[in-house]
């Protein structure tokens, strides 16, 4: 990727150590990815960037997927002080692997701040742990397994291949890179958790060790990076155990795990900005680390970022007459992937009827004289027709919108 030496020193002209994020931002489009426009992307695509990298990165393929797909591994720098990032253990998980390629372009401008990087860290990735599932957009392996809760047996070739590859080289910093529902949201603000965090849990009682504080005190670091970036919509995981999970296990044997899941955010289907983000949260996790500024950071810190709660449906139409009732229905939509074409259609299915004042939508219908007339049933793919004073506003046929 071309790029002027003057403008890649921009970033960080006055002081690697002290990144302007702001800047950095506004350089986004010239490091950015441009081959993976979209959530859906193949294992095909992901090989072909990565085997466009060039020294000082190190590509080595360090085992197949059921299905005999490669799996590699990619390491950048000489430090002493080790992190790994892994992504897509869910196949149709694909933001944190985008954001992830952001991320090789941005080390790839030679910078005092990609300098001074290189000389401090020894960065560890693996950027597509579950490409069977990423072939067909399904969360789990071509066995049905769920990776993230295969730890303990390691039934999945995937599984082994990741708990090895840790074992290997016992980082002290893991970042483990996920989606989640975008249903997800911040109940005060009602709106999406377009990110979310935790540092997941080692016991059953649900102690603070060094390396879980470690982890919350990277979190609070981040958090306050991003803020202002996005008000209202970063939440929190609630931290139970989960003794099969990878995050919880790395947790265990000392790494201090950081869980990064990205959500929704208004019109970004594809997750194109969110994965802006996601890169944000990444790159200032890693300085977080290397500066060690995260020390200024304490467990009351981490515990003020609010709880992820389930305040949003996906399509909320307010208060409209109906056969039997004047209310409103929520509507929530399920992907489906067309296998050839990998284009993403959705089916909409009535998921509440009544009063439904205390949520919040991506998009909200109300008006006057609002009117609902078709087969609407909870629980149902959606077959109806919405009216604003007797004129079609859209309307639904088994799930599809029109």
């Amino acid at each position: 990727m071309r790029r002027s030496k003057k403008s890649a020193h921009l970033c960080f002209k006055a002081n690697p150590m002290h990144p302007n994020y702001s800047e950095i931002l506004e350089q986004y489009p010239t490091f950015k990815n441009s081959e993976l426009k979209n959530r859906t992307f193949l294992p095909s695509q992901i090989e072909r960037a990565i085997k466009k990298l060039k020294p000082p990165f190190k590509v080595n393929l360090i085992g197949q997927s059921v299905e005999n797909r490669n799996i590699y591994s990619i390491t950048w720098g000489t430090g002493p002080l080790k992190i790994f990032a892994w992504s897509q253990m869910h196949g149709d998980e694909a933001t944190g692997t985008m954001a992830l390629f952001d991320l090789f372009g941005f080390l790839s401008i030679e910078s005092d701040a990609s300098n001074w990087l290189k000389n401090n860290l020894e960065l560890h990735f693996i950027p597509m742990v579950n490409p069977d599932g990423a072939h067909y957009f399904t969360r789990r392996n071509a066995q049905q397994i769920d990776i993230n809760r295969d730890f303990l047996q390691c039934l999945s070739p995937e599984a082994k291949i990741l708990k090895e590859y840790f074992n290997k080289i016992k980082p002290a910093f893991g970042f483990n890179l996920h989606d989640q529902d975008t249903l997800w949201g911040i109940r005060e603000s009602k709106l999406p958790a377009t990110l979310s965090f935790l540092a997941p849990a080692y016991n059953k009682q649900l102690e603070k060790g060094l390396s879980r504080f470690t982890a919350m005190q990277v979190i609070a670091d981040i958090h306050q990076k991003l803020a202002s970036l996005l008000p209202g919509q970063i939440g929190l995981f609630d931290d139970e155990y989960e003794p099969r999970a990878f995050g919880d296990n790395f947790q265990a044997g000392g790494c201090a795990t950081i869980l990064i899941e990205a959500g929704g955010f208004p019109n970004d289907d594809e997750k194109q900005e969110i994965r802006k983000l996601y890169f944000y949260a990444l790159l200032s996790g890693i300085f977080s680390i290397c500066t060690k500024n995260y020390l200024n950071f304490n467990e009351a810190d981490y515990l003020s970022i609010p709880l992820n709660t389930k305040p949003l449906f996906h399509l909320l139409i307010k208060d409209a007459t109906m056969p039997m009732v004047k209310a409103s229905i929520g509507l929530n939509y399920q992907e489906i992937i067309d296998p050839i074409s990998r284009q993403i259609s959705k089916l909409y299915s009535v998921e509440d009827i009544g009063d439904l004042s205390p949520w919040a939508a991506y998009r909200e219908v109300q008006g006057k004289q609002l009117s609902v007339i078709g087969n609407i049933k909870f629980g149902n793919l959606a077959n109806f027709d919405v009216l604003e004073e007797g004129q079609l506003l859209f309307g639904f046929r088994d799930g599809i919108i029109y």
